[in-house]
């Protein structure tokens, strides 16, 4: 197991744990009460620790290296999921996934971002961050979902778009835009889900939907904390301090209406129990899936563009007028 630095309290005890275990296997002692009251002191110690997270711990465990990924969410939640690859313009993005699945007898369309388990998988994947072909690739999926009326289901997790220069040099900019353009008046269902991390256009090249969701522990901002602090202070030494600026999680996202919910993760984080992560994802999304195909396609464009058009809040300063002189 992988323990991230508020969660060291937790390490001695699994490793207590561990002895324990082995002596129980290794000789005649039945040591299962000292168990079963060790496993309770971790259970009491975890939900402590994670019942008041800061912003800067959620980024943390959004990229927890044992986190669930767009792949094993579709494997999990999906029958019969069949990839399809290239952007019919450069080349196939291998840091964005999609294809056809199966969800419980509805075909749908599936797209995520795909980080990478390990670190040769993690440079083939490079990181969740996608080149414009990227993008492309996932509207030509959403296009094609759209000519057969199949939803479209997306699974967001990006530390943001590739910034390379040969990424600008295709048209990084245009190609997130042309997806924001089209996913606005598509004709079928979209439903989105943060999983992970949600930075900047990365994030909204494909999460631009008719309900979009958050998992708890995940953040969506424009920047990512450690961007934002070397831009602001000159150092990442201040991430902590501009996590809780961005006000970036889920909770804060929902405040400000700019999400439809937030998915409740189990004790721990979804990497703590990916296959129950999944359970309750899939739940969700097929709920909200079911509610979207009951809609005609003009409801669904006219509720989507209004919801988004409702974002943001401004206020107006009156200028104040001076007395004539006398």
């Amino acid at each position: 197991m992988v323990f991230l630095e508020f969660e060291k309290p937790l390490e001695s005890l699994y490793e207590q744990l561990d002895n324990l275990k082995e002596v129980g296997e290794k000789g005649d002692i039945d040591v299962s009460d000292k168990i079963k009251e060790l496993e309770n002191k971790i259970k009491s110690e975890r939900k402590g620790i994670y019942s008041n997270l800061t912003g800067w711990q959620k980024v943390q465990l959004s990229r927890h290296p044992e986190r669930p990924y767009s792949l094993f969410y579709i494997r999990e939640m999906f029958k019969k999921f069949t990839e399809l690859h290239g952007d019919r313009y450069f080349k196939d993005d291998k840091a964005i996934v999609g294809g056809l699945a199966n969800l419980d007898g509805q075909t749908v369309v599936v797209i995520g971002h795909q980080k990478g388990v390990n670190t040769k998988m993690r440079q083939y994947r490079n990181f969740g961050m996608a080149n414009p072909e990227g993008y492309r690739k996932a509207l030509r999926l959403m296009k094609m979902a759209e000519r057969f009326d199949y939803p479209v289901i997306c699974l967001i997790d990006t530390p943001g778009a590739f910034p390379g220069l040969e990424a600008e040099e295709r048209g990084q900019a245009e190609a997130i835009a042309r997806n924001l353009f089209e996913m606005a008046r598509l004709r079928v269902p979209i439903v989105c889900a943060v999983i992970g991390e949600g930075a900047s256009g990365g994030a909204i090249g494909i999460g631009l939907g008719d309900r979009v969701f958050m998992l708890e522990n995940t953040w969506y901002s424009v920047i990512s904390p450690e961007s934002c602090s070397s831009i602001l202070w000159r150092s990442w030494d201040y991430k902590e301090q501009a996590a809780e600026a961005l006000k970036l999680t889920a909770d804060h996202m929902l405040e400000f209406k700019l999400i439809d919910g937030i998915i409740k993760e189990p004790l721990g984080g979804a990497h703590n129990s990916p296959e129950e992560m999944a359970k309750t994802l899939k739940k969700h999304l097929k709920k909200e899936v079911a509610e979207l195909m009951e809609m005609t396609p003009e409801k669904r464009i006219k509720l989507r563009i209004e919801k988004y058009s409702r974002m943001g809040e401004y206020d107006t300063v009156k200028q104040k007028t001076t007395a004539k002189a006398k």
